[in-house]
């Protein structure tokens, strides 16, 4: 597979700190942005490589020649006008005729681009988006998906007020069909604001790849200077998902939001005090925050798994003011016991998603790489302590929502905490897990 990455930016926003130089080789950590991308390019297989110039270019072409330094192949593409992100790779990339790679140079990083070529060549779409919540959505162009991952919605900022909204940034990295490239027309045009919305209206397939691995813009001083900071600290690399990760599984109802019995409405969720930062402690440590959920109002017919998906848009609307967001959400819908008036008999069934069964926690493992022997599960019913137990995490029970009143389950937590913000910092500062 070839990469074509866009490299064409000034680095206006960077002032002084640019120090003249086109954005994708402003200093970073004792490197710049390309070489760090070419390093993950390496890392996955991929040795190809195209570089989209503008300002600049001939520093960058001086600096890469042909790759050898790098251990890669590099050709190069040079704007004579500015031509946007879509009308570069246009031009660029018109002779290709497998799928493509598509990068901005203006962002760390650093990913297991096997995994996303493997997820486009199933899918079989159009386009391939990499997407992942932020810590700043409302100041996010967004996008939504389907239970099968294709994008039905792109949001552009500002979002409707009043409106729910799914945390899901349009992350900058691509992989294309060269088919695409019929849809983009001549001369100036951006993917985000032009292209990815008309192919969406014109009905071809485009999916989104949810990923929780680092791609961050530096294109300001601040954020180039938080960028900075997480690749001393090596964060970049240890969120490639070709390394396993941790995560915090979390109970939702009674552990992130007040425990309403078989919730049926998005505009009857509220979120318990504290979790909004509870929330963002987690988003700001080694751990993924994964919500694993048993809805069974789904199976008894008091609401569609359309309402479920407006209550976790809710959700994240709500995390998303205080600059937290949850990684990924799991649910299961079913219900095995039958005999109720209302009940939807396609979720009346047996299954193993449902808690204390760990069809969620396999599902999340697979995709995200997870060391379940060094992750949590923060619950409020025994229920929640039994799936735990079955997956092998360590197991904490907190005492709002059910408190572990149910008795469902003869299982003992490894920990018990007052709420949800209490067994964050005790994970935190703790870390027992990390000890096993």
């Amino acid at each position: 597979m070839i990469a074509a990455i866009l490299a064409g930016g000034k680095g206006t926003r960077l002032g002084d700190r640019a120090g003249g130089l086109p954005k994708p080789l402003v200093p970073l950590a004792g490197k710049s942005v390309l070489e760090f991308q070419m390093e993950s390019l390496k890392r996955s297989g991929i040795r190809k490589i195209l570089l989209l110039t503008g300002y600049k270019g001939e520093v960058i072409r001086d600096r890469f020649k042909e790759g050898a330094q790098m251990g890669v192949s590099i050709d190069y593409f040079s704007e004579k006008e500015p031509l946007g992100t879509g009308g570069a790779v246009k031009q660029a990339c018109s002779s290709l005729k497998e799928p493509f790679l598509v990068l901005y140079g203006d962002c760390m990083i650093d990913m297991d681009f096997v995994r996303m070529t493997d997820f486009h060549a199933a899918k079989a779409g159009i386009a391939t988006l990499a997407v992942h919540p932020n810590s700043h959505p409302f100041d996010s162009d967004l996008l939504d998906m389907d239970d099968h991952d294709r994008i039905v919605g792109f949001y552009a900022k500002p979002h409707d007020i009043g409106g729910y909204r799914r945390n899901l940034v349009n992350a900058g990295a691509y992989i294309l069909s060269p088919e695409l490239l019929a849809d983009i027309p001549e001369g100036f045009s951006d993917f985000g604001k032009d292209i990815f919305p008309a192919i969406l209206r014109s009905g071809k397939r485009m999916y989104g790849y949810s990923t929780s691995e680092y791609i961050k813009d530096m294109g300001t001083v601040e954020r180039l200077a938080s960028v900075e900071r997480d690749t001393v600290a090596g964060k970049p690399i240890a969120r490639n998902l070709s390394h396993p990760q941790r995560a915090i599984f979390l109970d939702r109802d009674g552990v992130i939001n007040e425990e309403v019995d078989l919730i049926r409405r998005a505009e009857d969720l509220r979120l318990l005090p504290g979790a909004a930062g509870a929330i963002k402690q987690i988003n700001g440590s080694i751990f993924l925050g994964i919500v694993v959920t048993n809805q069974p109002a789904v199976a008894r017919g008091l609401c569609s798994l359309d309402e479920v998906q407006r209550m976790h848009k809710r959700i994240d609307t709500l995390l998303g003011g205080e600059g937290a967001f949850i990684d990924q959400y799991y649910v299961c819908p079913h219900h095995p016991d039958r005999g109720f008036p209302e009940e939807n008999p396609a979720f009346k069934i047996p299954c193993d998603c449902r808690k204390p069964s760990i069809g969620m926690i396999r599902a999340a493992t697979r995709k995200f790489n997870i060391d379940t022997g060094r992750s949590y599960i923060i619950g409020d019913s025994t229920r929640d302590i039994q799936t735990g137990r079955n997956a092998g995490l360590f197991t904490i029970l907190v005492k709002t929502g059910y408190g572990g009143t149910d008795k469902t389950f003869a299982a003992d937590p490894d920990y018990c905490a007052p709420d949800l913000a209490a067994a964050v910092d005790y994970i935190l500062n703790n870390d027992p897990a990390g000890k096993r």
